[in-house]
C-alpha cells in the first residue's frame, strides 16, 4: 500500500499542479492510512490507487485552478469525509489554517490520526453538523469555504454561506450538472447572502470524468435564521 513519490509528483505535474518531496511523502502516507482505517470503518468506495491518487487526491486540488489559494488565510471544509478537500488543500499550502468539519464521529478519530501522522500543523477536525456549528465562533469567521459533499447545491449553500465572512468566497465542487444545481439554488444563493461569481465547469480530470466548479461571493451577512435547525435543510430546500 506504498504509492510510490514520483508517481504523485507526475499525477499533479499533469494537471500543472507542482509539489515538493516532502508534499509527495505526505500524500503517500495519506494513501497508507487511508486504506488501512478504509478497513474498519469505510471511508471511501475508490481503493485503487489510481483511482484515488487522481479522484481524491489531485481532484481535491483543482479549484486551485479558480482561485488563487495563496491569498487564503482561514477555510472550513464542509462535509470533509475522509478529509478532501481539506487536507490536500492543507498540503500544498501549509501557510492556511484549516478546519475539517463532519457529522461523524469515527471519520473524526480518522481525520484526527491524519493530522497527526502528517505532522500537519494549524488544522482542526470538528465534530457536529454545519446547522449547528454555524450557530457557534465558527460563523462568518472564515474568508473561504469548500465541499466535495454530494447534496445539492441549494442545499449546500445553507449549509455553506453561514460560515463563510463577507465578501469570502464558498467553492463547490461540482460535476457533469454544474448549470442545472444552478438554476435552482439562486434563490437559496440570494437569501443567505451570496452572489455567483463564477462557474466553471470544462475541467478535465480523466478520460471520463469533468470537475465543475461555482464559486460564490459573500456580499451581505446571513440572516440569524439560516441555517434552519438540523435537517430541514435538506428536508425543504431554499
Amino acid at each position: 500500500m506504498i504509492m510510490k513519490v514520483n508517481k504523485i509528483i507526475e499525477s499533479f505535474m499533469n494537471m500543472g499542479i507542482h509539489l515538493n518531496e516532502r508534499q509527495a511523502e505526505q500524500f503517500s502516507l495519506y494513501y497508507r492510512e487511508l486504506m488501512i482505517w478504509n478497513d474498519k470503518i469505510n471511508l471511501t468506495t475508490i481503493v485503487d490507487e489510481d483511482a484515488v491518487l487522481i479522484k481524491h487526491f489531485v481532484d481535491s486540488l483543482l479549484s486551485t485552478k479558480v482561485i488563487n489559494f495563496m491569498e487564503v488565510k482561514r477555510l472550513i471544509d464542509v462535509g470533509t469525509g475522509a478529509g478532501f478537500p481539506g487536507i490536500p488543500l492543507k498540503i500544498v499550502y501549509p501557510h492556511i489554517e484549516v478546519v475539517l468539519l463532519d457529522a461523524l464521529n469515527k471519520r473524526i478519530a480518522f481525520l484526527d490520526h491524519i493530522i497527526l501522522i502528517l505532522d500537519l500543523k494549524n488544522i482542526y477536525a470538528v465534530h457536529g453538523r454545519a446547522e449547528d456549528l454555524a450557530r457557534t465562533e465558527l460563523r462568518e469567521s472564515f474568508d473561504l469555504c469548500v465541499s466535495r459533499a454530494v447534496s445539492q447545491l441549494n442545499v449546500l449553500c445553507e449549509y455553506c454561506l453561514p460560515f463563510i465572512a463577507i465578501n469570502g468566497l464558498f467553492i463547490s465542487y461540482k460535476g457533469n450538472k454544474t448549470i442545472e444545481e444552478l438554476e435552482h439554488s439562486e434563490n437559496a444563493i440570494r437569501i443567505l447572502g451570496g452572489k455567483v461569481e463564477s462557474v466553471v465547469d470544462d475541467i478535465l480530470l480523466d478520460s471520463t470524468t469533468n470537475r465543475g466548479f461555482v464559486i460564490i461571493r459573500k456580499e451581505h451577512i446571513t440572516e440569524d435564521r439560516y441555517p434552519r435547525r438540523a435537517g430541514k435543510p435538506l428536508k425543504k430546500p431554499l
